[in-house]
């Protein structure tokens, strides 16, 4: 059974909706989702569906699109149930829908806050990857940390890896222009390798094109499986429980 360790699935992004959503993935073999927070209404959203569904978990946090709002809206979420992880959060030099003070400082921030309340963090990196890592280091990389949708090459892995992160990869590990991506998701040791899908986001080929969803995860997970000359069974026990160590308090469930 596969493990779904980032999407976005409130009712809103989704076609299906929220519970037909879930309901698809238990179909295609996904046993646990991770619905993640961008700010305080989307992080009580997933609290919301978590509530309602024993496979879902949630986290809170403000990515670095909505960094200049502050990280204060999240402090009373952070202890609510099936709560898992501070994140997503980072910084994202692609966009800057935040100027870049305001994502350093919210960053900063939620790091603090994972160290804090003894919560995973999930971090966000968009052409930021030197400022990402310096953070982390003047901050202190928390023991469960997540790099989602790791998008570098073996050179960004080994820096994440070095410093005790755990790889998440997405569908874009099915895209032609991917090579280095496919390369670090070789590289990458087999206790720290996760997959995820970033619903709606990034649909992995061959359903490029369409809204992606947590079912897909299974495809993120049987491209990697060839690449590394594992069957899918296999890879799919091995990062479901690298998703249980990776985000401590599913397993304490």
């Amino acid at each position: 059974m596969w493990t779904d360790t980032h999407c976005h699935i409130e009712d809103d992004r989704m076609d299906l909706g929220t519970d037909a959503t879930i309901r698809a993935a238990l179909d295609a073999g996904v046993s646990t989702i991770v619905t993640i927070g961008c700010d305080a209404d989307t992080s009580r959203a997933a609290i919301a569906i978590a509530s309602r569904h024993n496979e879902v978990w949630a986290t809170v946090g403000l990515h670095p699109h909505e960094a200049r709002h502050g990280t204060s809206q999240l402090l009373p979420l952070i202890g609510e149930p099936r709560v898992v992880a501070i994140g997503e959060c980072g910084l994202d030099y692609h966009y800057q829908h935040s100027d870049r003070a305001s994502q350093r400082t919210a960053f900063a921030e939620q790091i603090a806050l994972a160290h804090r309340h003894d919560l995973s963090l999930v971090v966000h990196t968009r052409d930021a990857w030197d400022d990402t890592l310096d953070i982390l280091d003047t901050e202190g990389v928390p023991t469960n940390t997540v790099m989602h949708c790791f998008s570098g090459g073996p050179v960004e892995a080994k820096s994440c890896l070095d410093r005790g992160m755990y790889l998440s990869f997405s569908g874009i590990v099915t895209f032609k222009n991917a090579a280095d991506l496919r390369e670090a998701a070789l590289m990458c040791p087999e206790d720290r390798l996760l997959v995820e899908t970033d619903s709606p986001f990034l649909a992995p080929v061959p359903h490029r094109g369409k809204q992606n969803q947590p079912a897909f995860v299974a495809v993120v997970g049987n491209a990697i499986a060839e690449l590394r000359g594992v069957t899918p069974e296999y890879l799919a026990g091995a990062t479901s429980a690298n998703a249980r160590r990776a985000f401590p308090r599913m397993a304490a469930a």
